[in-house]
């Protein structure tokens, strides 16, 4: 019979034993007289791995390992002698780290006594941000009753460790991404996230600063031992941790950001609100509603009527003045395609340029194409900074105003329609465009902008004061009716843009503005979100009530 200590209880086998340890008893004899080495004597006998006791011991240890590889720790807790213990340390080890992979091997053991064998191991893990790590252990292995058993001690696990200890996987410490005061962003789209897992930036500024943010290249999480009742770290396995990140510092205003914020708290469509500084450019706020997707700076959309801003600028430069007379009705034709007004308003006769602006009358600038060459619009939106490619610091939507192709894409391109796209951030900019009265390139991060976009045009200085007496005129008479009782003296422009196939077409909603006493230019999208004055307006009203 095979008992579990690997021996064979048998007559015979007991004899040979016998015979054998008489041999061996007269070699050691003739090897101390004649002088012969030790390894001659190990060549005669066999070395460890053919004692019976050690590979009995290293089968059971084998199987021991096998189960903490596995992960079932409650398996690999039941063959050694503190089974509660093992596995509670087993199970916090492999939770910790979660590996994508383990292997644990068995190296040669050598017996320490009479049933009691020492077996060093090797542990190899595969660690998600921390990449492959490997570590070597011993194992003791007490025979009891004929049956071998792990030894349970908390080295076991790890020889770094004492009682109370495990290990766990730490990220690396990431400086702040911070606003204009120097606290910490109050923006989560803005900021992006950070994966639990791998510790990487994955989104937004924390993707685009990751290396920044944590101090340079290498693992982004190491292999930490831990206190189990706190988690305070007691020593770093992996890693050097010597580099420390390095803040980045965005020129968000929290005041104006908390205003945004608030502004589309409770609305229950895709929006945006963006506020820039015109004299600098800064972006002061970028708010999302839901977070996550960053639609204020990156998102592309058809912008509407808001765009008459830069229709009027070419038109205005082409010599058209705000009190020219303006006709208005209720539809436009232009080779058989149809435009028509908003609820097919019509202006009363008498009606001017001006007005046509301030109540948003498209079928007045789709009737006024024939003044502009096919690339007037293209050319004047230069001047807006649309078209060049700007370095914010982050990722942005420039804009595009393709030259016309043909009379219905120049019609409807007045009304920003057609293939003309912007983002929130351009809509924001032409408004601070016209405030400003030149464009200043929108920027986020001012340490990582390397060259910011100069407009190849400038607005001339009549054009600009005609754009702002119209901005004013669209608040005090017109769509802008929502900020009329506001102070600050906010100029504007509405949007309703439409985008989709449906009949009647479905619509995004816009306001653009600037405040007349103080330095803030801003923009509102609501998307599928009905009328610019009646649904966009009152958000930018609740944002400048908010700003106090």
């Amino acid at each position: 019979m095979i008992r579990s200590d690997g021996y064979v209880d048998h007559p015979r086998y007991d004899r040979r034993r016998s015979r054998r340890r008489a041999v061996v008893s007269t070699f050691v004899a003739l090897a101390a007289t004649a002088g012969i080495g030790y390894w001659a004597y190990n060549a005669l006998v066999g070395d460890e791995g053919d004692d019976p006791q050690v590979a009995a011991a290293t089968g059971q240890l084998d199987t021991f390992l096998t189960a903490w590889a596995s992960g079932d720790a409650q398996r690999a807790g039941r063959l050694t002698d503190t089974p509660e213990n093992a596995t509670s340390l087993i199970k916090s080890v492999m939770t910790n780290l979660d590996p994508s992979r383990t292997e644990i091997t068995a190296g040669t053991g050598k017996r320490k006594a009479e049933g009691e064998v020492e077996i060093p191991f090797t542990v190899r893990m595969t660690l998600s941000g921390a990449g492959e790590y490997t570590y070597h252990s011993k194992a003791r292995l007490i025979r009891k009753s004929g049956d071998w058993t792990v030894e349970f001690h908390t080295p076991l696990i790890h020889p770094d460790m004492v009682p109370g200890q495990t290990l766990a996987l730490k990220s690396r410490e990431r400086a702040e991404i911070l606003d204009r005061n120097g606290d910490e962003l109050q923006s989560a789209s803005l900021a992006g996230a950070v994966d639990p897992k791998t510790g990487k930036g994955v989104s937004g500024l924390q993707a685009r600063y990751d290396k920044q943010l944590t101090g340079g290249g290498g693992a982004a999480r190491s292999v930490v031992v831990v206190e189990r009742e706190s988690g305070r770290v007691v020593k770093r396995l992996t890693g050097s941790g010597k580099d420390a990140g390095k803040a980045v510092r965005t020129t968000i205003d929290p005041k104006v950001q908390e205003a945004a914020a608030a502004a589309l708290d409770g609305v229950k469509k895709n929006a945006a609100l963006v506020a820039v500084d015109p004299s600098t450019g800064d972006i002061l706020a970028a708010a999302n509603m839901p977070s996550g997707m960053n639609r204020a700076l990156e998102g592309r959309y058809p912008p509407g009527s808001t765009f008459k801003v830069v229709t009027s600028a070419a038109l205005l430069k082409q010599g058209m003045r705000p009190s020219d007379k303006a006709d208005c009705p209720k539809f436009a034709y232009v080779d058989g395609q149809r435009f028509e007004n908003q609820d097919q308003f019509v202006l009363p006769a008498g009606s001017t340029f001006k007005d046509a602006f301030a109540h948003s009358c498209n079928t007045f600038f789709v009737g006024a194409r024939g003044k502009l060459s096919d690339a007037a619009l293209h050319d004047t939106a230069e001047a807006f900074g649309i078209g060049g490619t700007w370095d914010a610091g982050t990722a942005t939507y420039d804009g595009s105003v393709p030259v016309a192709d043909g009379d219905n894409d120049k019609a409807a391109s007045t009304i920003g329609q057609a293939r003309t796209q912007a983002s929130p951030l351009v809509m924001a900019s032409i408004a601070a465009t016209v405030k400003e009265g030149a464009f200043k390139q929108p920027v986020l991060v001012p340490d990582a902008v390397k060259k910011r976009h100069e407009a190849p045009a400038r607005l001339e200085p009549g054009v600009v004061g005609s754009l702002r007496d119209m901005m004013r005129a669209t608040v005090t008479d017109g769509a802008g009716w929502a900020l009329k009782s506001l102070p600050g003296e906010p100029h504007a422009k509405t949007g309703t843009a439409e985008f989709g196939n449906d009949s009647p077409p479905r619509t995004h909603a816009w306001m653009i503005g600037y405040q007349g006493d103080r330095e803030l230019a801003w923009s509102v999208l609501l998307e599928d979100g009905g009328s610019g004055g009646s649904d966009a307006g009152p958000i930018a009203a609740k944002f400048l009530k908010n700003l106090g």
